[in-house]
């Protein structure tokens, strides 16, 4: 499911993740893990119904950046 992340959702997630001191590999999966599970399903639909449209704008830019046309 984390290939669907929009750029939104990713820093949300890294922020809840980051807001302390990570110990260790080990335990920055469980906080992302433990943090994706908290996440309100409004924030991930938005996420995957905005897939379709990124990869239009990806298609359009020829595979080059496309962020600024969103």
């Amino acid at each position: 499911m984390f290939y669907l992340l929009n750029y939104k959702t990713w820093s949300t997630l890294q922020e809840r993740v980051h807001k302390t001191k990570i110990k260790d590999v080990h335990d920055q999966r469980e906080r992302i893990v433990d943090e994706w599970d908290k996440l309100d399903q409004h924030i991930i639909d938005k996420a995957a119904g905005e897939w379709r449209k990124r990869l239009r704008a990806c298609v359009v830019a020829g595979g080059g950046q496309f962020e600024h046309q969103m």
